[in-house]
C-alpha cells in the first residue's frame, strides 16, 4: 500500500483508578485528533497500572464487561478514528488473566487483538524484581492487521526484546510495528531507544511506541519517551518525560524504498547446527 497518514503516540502517567485513566487516555486522543491524527495508539496498561497480584486480579474484567474497551470503541466512533488500545487485563474463560492489546476500526468494531507472548520475569538488582507470569498467562499467536495505509504488527512491551517476532512479522507484510509499553526507568534508561531503533531497522518497518511515564502505584517508575521511528531508524517524535502525545506524518512508501536499499527482510539462510571449537 502507499499514502500518508497522521499517527499520534499517547504518553501516560496512569495510576489505579480505572476510570480517571479513561478519562485521560479519552482527553489526549481528542487532543491527537484535533492535531491532525487519523490514528492514535494507547500504552500499556493504559487504564490500569496496578501493583501486585491480588490487586490486578481484582481488577481484571472479561472482554464483554471491560469498561475500558467499552468506552474505546465509543471514542473511535465519535472520532472517526482507527484507535490502538494500548493493552488491559482481560480475564480469559479459563479464569487465567491475559495482557490484550485492541486495534478498533473507525466504527468502533474490533478489528483485531493480541496476546502478550513474551512475559517480564526478571531480577533488575537493588530489589526490583517482576514476575508477569505469575499473574498473567502468556499469548501464543503473532497477531497482524491490515490498516488502511498497510499491515500493522502487533507486540506489547517486553516482546521488544525478542527479535525473531519482529522479523516473523515483517516477513508476514507488516509495513508498521507498535510497542506499547511500560518500560522500567532502569531498562528503558539503558535499552529503549536502541531495541525500537534497531527493530525499525531490521524489518523497514515504521515503529510506533506509545509508553507509560513516571512513579506509578507501589513507587513503580516507567522511563516514558514515547516514541515514532522510520524504517530507516530515525526517530520522528520523542515524547520526553512528561504525559502528552506525539505526531508525525508517515509516508508508507518509507518502507519500501528502505527494504530496497537494504533487503534483509527476504534472505534466511540455511544454517547448520552451531560446532563447537
Amino acid at each position: 500500500m502507499a499514502g500518508t497518514f497522521t499517527a499520534a503516540c499517547l504518553q501516560v502517567n496512569a495510576s489505579n483508578d480505572m476510570q480517571a485513566n479513561i478519562d485521560t487516555a479519552a482527553t489526549l486522543s481528542l487532543r491527537a485528533v484535533s492535531e491532525g491524527a487519523e490514528f492514535v495508539l494507547m500504552p500499556e496498561n493504559v487504564t490500569m497500572m496496578e501493583w501486585g497480584r491480588p490487586n490486578i486480579i481484582a481488577k481484571a474484567r472479561s472482554e464483554e464487561e471491560h469498561p475500558a474497551l467499552r468506552a474505546f470503541r465509543d471514542l473511535a466512533r465519535e472520532l472517526r478514528i482507527w484507535l490502538h488500545c494500548g493493552s488491559f487485563a482481560i480475564i480469559l474463560p479459563n479464569g487465567k488473566i491475559a495482557n490484550r492489546t485492541y486495534v478498533l476500526r473507525p466504527d468502533g468494531k474490533v478489528a483485531a487483538q493480541y496476546d502478550k507472548i513474551h512475559m517480564f520475569d526478571v531480577d533488575l538488582g537493588n530489589g526490583e524484581r517482576y514476575a508477569e507470569s505469575a499473574t498473567f498467562d502468556s499469548g501464543t499467536q503473532a497477531v497482524t492487521v491490515d490498516l488502511p495505509w498497510g499491515k500493522l504488527g502487533l507486540s506489547i512491551c517486553y516482546d521488544l526484546r525478542f527479535p525473531h517476532l519482529y522479523r516473523h512479522l515483517g516477513q508476514a507484510g507488516a509495513d508498521f510495528l507498535c510497542v506499547p509499553a511500560a518500560f522500567t526507568k532502569v531498562t528503558g534508561e539503558a535499552h529503549w531507544h536502541i531495541l525500537l531503533r534497531a527493530r525499525a531497522i531490521e524489518t523497514g518497518c515504521f515503529v510506533f511506541a506509545p509508553a507509560q511515564t513516571g512513579t506509578h502505584t507501589g513507587g513503580r517508575q516507567t522511563f516514558g519517551h514515547a516514541l515514532i521511528i522510520n524504517p530507516w531508524g530515525e526517530i520522528l517524535a520523542d515524547a520526553g518525560k512528561e504525559p502528552g502525545v506525539i505526531l508525525a506524518s508517515i509516508d508508507v512508501a518509507e518502507v519500501a524504498k528502505a527494504r530496497a536499499k537494504i533487503p534483509a527482510l527476504t534472505l534466511d539462510a540455511a544454517y547448520s547446527p552451531v560446532a563447537r571449537a
